[in-house]
């Protein structure tokens, strides 16, 4: 092999193996729409047993996903108005239906499918008031079932540390939706916020980009959560995920920079006890640093092997293009964990054409058997879809 040969050869290992730009499956993108909308969800919205895309102002109706409306979305500052889609069946119709809440705006709300005549005609869903919940300045939402009855629970995150964190149940009052509060904790929110079992005690725990909120043993509505000030992330991604990486039984942190550069995982390093209390210790690893506002992150299975791989790209237009390298081309990538090597591996979606907004969502969209990706964000909104690996 003469000299040029193996340069060019060493080139291509170079790029196929530490920037991993070439990716064993190959993604078709298709854009669903062009607005400033950042909320995203999965659901089959009219019965038909086929999975539709919900986002904004519109849902898509599989499987040529054309635009039917949904609901209006005032425009804001560079944004529109919503910082969520959350699909859910509130009044137990069997019909799916949206719950979404906003950034700077106090309530809550869902809006009501109205059902096979109704989606055929394309109305618009009715709107109805879950709850005021008096908080404003909102990075964005979560339906999880924390105490496991089945139901969902709605919990928000706030930029602002000095709101407290609240747990919203589903009930009714009046023979209508409401939501319920129940206090968390009084402080420790912060742009950033994840669930998991971070301290290893088999219980579910609530994180923020301050510290984290210990889910007590039983009664977990009824009793006091006890907060850690454990770390402190700056503006974290929504969400931060909770996994043990690398196989030695402590669960790990995986998080971005929101508003920066920066994809991190943090591999839990024991433990110190600090007036009898226990202070979890962490190491810290980078992921990548060659882009910035990787707000949403999502873990899910792409190629098929059983195990799933991190998801995320650069926000677009997060701040309106003021954080830095906010200016810089939009891009999307998944990386798959090499647990021999402890460490991630990249790998291309898209350059260049799509980013993401608050949410990243991943389902069959086609029926092929293959795990798609769905993202809305201020470059559009898209679905790629998962194609068969590359002869490459």
């Amino acid at each position: 092999m003469n000299k040029l040969m193996l340069t060019l050869v060493m080139i291509a290992c170079w790029i196929n193996c530490c920037c991993g730009q070439v990716s064993p499956i190959r993604f078709v993108p298709k854009q669903l729409a062009v607005d400033a909308n950042e909320g995203i969800d999965l659901a089959d919205v009219n019965g038909d047993k086929k999975l539709d895309v919900i986002a904004g102002r519109n849902w898509y109706a599989a499987p040529e996903f054309t635009p039917r409306p949904l609901r209006s979305i005032a425009d804001w500052n560079g944004y529109v108005q919503s910082n969520g889609d959350f699909a859910y069946d509130v009044d137990g119709d069997g019909h799916v239906d949206v719950v979404a809440g906003s950034f700077v705006p106090t309530t809550v709300h869902w809006f009501k499918n109205p059902g096979k005549q109704g989606l055929d005609r394309g109305q618009h869903w009715k709107k109805h008031l879950l709850v005021d919940t008096k908080q404003s300045q909102n990075e964005i939402s979560f339906l999880r079932d924390l105490d496991g009855d089945g139901k969902p629970e709605w919990i928000t995150n706030s930029w602002n540390g000095r709101n407290p964190i609240n747990v919203w149940k589903f009930a009714k009052e009046n023979n209508k939706p409401v939501l319920k509060k129940i206090v968390v904790g009084k402080h420790g929110q912060g742009h950033g916020m994840g669930f998991g079992d971070i301290n290893n005690d088999g219980r579910e725990d609530i994180l923020t980009a301050t510290g984290w909120y210990e889910r007590p043993r039983k009664d977990i509505f009824k009793k006091p959560w006890k907060f850690h000030p454990d770390w402190n992330l700056g503006s974290a991604s929504c969400p931060i995920l909770v996994r043990d990486l690398d196989g030695d039984g402590k669960n790990d942190l995986i998080w971005g920079r929101g508003h920066d550069y920066g994809l991190f995982w943090w591999r839990r390093d024991g433990a110190n006890f600090v007036k009898g209390v226990v202070q979890l210790k962490f190491k810290a690893y980078k992921i990548d640093d060659r882009y910035s506002q990787t707000h949403a992150i999502h873990l899910a299975d792409l190629d098929g092997d059983g195990t799933e791989e991190l998801i995320t790209g650069k926000r677009v237009r997060a701040h309106n293009g003021k954080d830095p390298g906010g200016s810089e081309l939009p891009c999307l990538y998944y990386y798959k964990w090499e647990k021999a090597k402890k460490k991630f591996r990249r790998f291309v979606i898209d350059e260049g054409h799509i980013g993401t907004g608050l949410q990243i969502r991943t389902g069959d969209l086609n029926g092929d058997g293959r795990t798609d990706i769905a993202v809305a964000g201020k470059a559009g909104t898209w679905i790629l879809f998962n194609q068969k690996k590359s002869e490459r």
